[in-house]
């Protein structure tokens, strides 16, 4: 009797788990993107209209809604169309991570570009290359297969410099290309004082998962990109401990399953303004 019982139950017991675990992660995923306030919109709207329908036996609207399926998933695919490119380019991806003190190497090598850059207010682009290739994302670029040192980075990016215009691609510990040229990002409601630098880093991180960090030439404020959020005004250790953060995967961290843990993680709800700025810390009293 029991084992009949199972024979006839596993089936719909898992297809139930898959369901269960399917709209669980897929909430995770929507929960904290651009998109989220228009899927809660439109929930409360389909519910709306299904129990009007059902209550005064509307025939007509009945029949729409039943049909709509088609649509809603198309609209879906309009709306989170950079998170799911991102998501799907990432699987198909899977990168081979260097080591953690690889890593922290490359992360001072950006912390010291950074602050020296800061201090003369010379104004940096740096894109740091994940998972996802990097040259199939910007229009142009000079390839230039050189070691990633402070030195460099601020030749590169020199006032007179006949390639300091533009954004820099680096991969692992080597600047790949110079004077790259990334896509602007299109979202509406930004802050009027953000410069084409700013909006170049904000566009690479909404179709990439590579970091970006950006250093203004007006007030030498740092600020770093990354998954279409985009924070201004850091110190140093801010941006240490950010990159730490990203870049920096401990053994057991790396794999599928933390992919899938990165991507179905809380994120920040989003507010009316997408950009985040910290205002400079006031000087300490003398």
């Amino acid at each position: 009797m029991i084992w009949e019982f199972i024979q006839r139950a596993w089936r719909p017991a898992l297809e139930i788990l898959i369901l269960a675990v399917g709209i669980y992660y897929t909430t995770r995923f929507v929960r904290g993107t651009r998109g989220w306030p228009v899927v809660i919109g439109f929930a409360v709207l389909l519910i709306a209209l299904t129990l009007v329908t059902t209550l005064l036996d509307l025939k007509v609207l009945q029949w729409l809604l039943g049909n709509a399926y088609v649509f809603i998933a198309l609209g879906a695919l309009v709306i989170f169309q950079p998170e799911l490119r991102r998501m799907l380019a990432e699987l198909g991806s899977l990168p081979r991570f260097a080591t953690a003190h690889e890593q922290r190497e490359n992360i001072e090598i950006i912390i010291q570009t950074c602050e020296r850059l800061a201090e003369v207010r010379i104004g940096a682009l740096i894109a740091l290359e994940q998972s996802i290739q990097l040259e199939e994302a910007v229009e142009s670029g000079i390839p230039v297969d050189c070691e990633a040192t402070p030195e460099m980075l601020e030749a590169i990016f020199f006032p007179n410099n006949a390639i300091h215009d533009g954004g820099v691609l680096i991969k692992g510990d080597r600047i790949t290309h110079a004077a790259c040229i990334f896509p602007l990002t299109q979202r509406q409601g930004l802050n009027k004082s953000l410069g084409t630098r700013h909006r170049a880093a904000l566009g690479l991180s909404e179709e990439t998962d590579a970091v970006i960090v950006v250093v203004s030439e007006e007030s030498g404020r740092i600020s770093y990109a990354y998954k279409g959020q985009l924070v201004r005004g850091v110190t140093l250790e801010e941006l240490r401990a950010f990159l730490t953060s990203v870049l920096v995967r401990p053994e057991e961290s790396r794999g599928f399953l933390a992919w899938l843990r990165s991507w179905t993680a809380e994120r920040p709800k989003p507010g009316p303004v997408v950009v985040t700025r910290r205002e400079p810390r006031p000087p300490p009293p003398t």
